[in-house]
């Protein structure tokens, strides 16, 4: 097992009233997920609008999450984009800023060839020297799905790919991407257990911003061998991954984080949509009667 383990928040990005990247929410709600004892931080994947933002927001986010870490949890940046160019030079300002590593999306759009895919991989993970770098195995919004002989191939040809957030249907690669020396954390939150069981490390998603202690309460119950108390906290932590597949992983994850961290995170930007008053008010309600958000250390 490599340095890279456990319970990784995919950070969300709040905006201030006039749409900009609101500095001051992002660095309270880091430091809280922190404190609550998160292992690191998957910051602007897709949770964090990353496709949405400015490049000057992604090396805003990644400069300031690299600072909060230090010697505290894992930055993994994600430097995905449309175009090899501004991946390549996100990657560089991540690596310039002291980030523990580098994330990427294949490219998409286009229907990239394995070739393409990994002249971008090169390209991106030479720009940020030697820095370990995680694929983004999203077939949903890239049209792309990683297999494990596809990813073995790239692997060798880019050896700066130390693992993979794997966020597809199938979780059978969980084991095969394993078995071909990658580190692979579960992009799905209620998959957390199973994929430990299945010999992955961890478990990167964006609800772990709101409430991380479910997801660190049930991964050290899992740890002392405590699986009925490890199964307990996963349940619960569920009910947020539910409520994010009913109302959306963004406008989820920032109207909940308003109200359990006090800040002013206001909605994901467009296209994605905004959730009227009622939304909230049904979605902040039904949280606040599961009892995910005021949770306390467990095990």
């Amino acid at each position: 097992m490599g340095q890279f383990k456990g319970v990784v928040a995919a950070t969300i990005t709040p905006f201030t009233p006039e749409g900009k990247f609101n500095e001051k929410a992002f660095i309270k709600i880091m430091e809280s997920n922190i404190k609550a004892g998160v292992d690191g931080f998957w910051v602007s994947g897709g949770t964090g609008e990353s496709v949405l933002l400015t490049e000057e927001e992604v090396n805003r986010t990644s400069e300031i999450s690299v600072g909060l870490c230090k010697g505290k949890a894992k930055s993994i940046i994600h430097v995905g984009t449309l175009t090899t160019a501004a991946s390549v030079r996100m990657a560089r300002v991540a690596a310039r800023a002291g980030a523990d590593a580098i994330a990427c999306v294949p490219p998409f759009f286009y229907g990239p060839s394995e070739q393409a895919i990994i002249e971008h991989y090169k390209a991106v993970a030479d720009a940020a020297g030697d820095l370990p770098f995680f694929v983004y195995n999203q077939p949903r919004y890239t049209q792309v799905e990683f297999t494990a002989p596809m990813l073995d191939r790239i692997k060798k040809a880019v050896p700066q790919i130390v693992g993979v957030k794997h966020s597809a249907p199938d979780f059978n690669n969980t084991r095969r991407f394993k078995a071909i020396g990658l580190d692979v954390f579960t992009g799905s939150g209620s998959l957390f257990l199973s994929c430990l069981a299945a010999g992955g490390v961890g478990v990167v998603d964006g609800p772990l911003t709101v409430s991380p202690e479910l997801w660190i309460n049930a991964y050290r119950a899992y740890q002392k061998g405590n699986m009925a108390e490890a199964q307990k906290w996963q349940d619960k932590a569920n009910v947020l991954i539910d409520l994010a597949a009913k109302y959306g992983m963004q406008a989820t994850c920032k109207a909940l984080c308003d109200v359990k961290y006090g800040v002013e995170c206001r909605e994901p930007r467009r296209p994605i949509l905004p959730l009227s008053r009622e939304q909230k008010k049904e979605l902040v309600s039904a949280a606040e009667k599961a009892g995910v958000l005021g949770v306390g250390g467990g095990v």
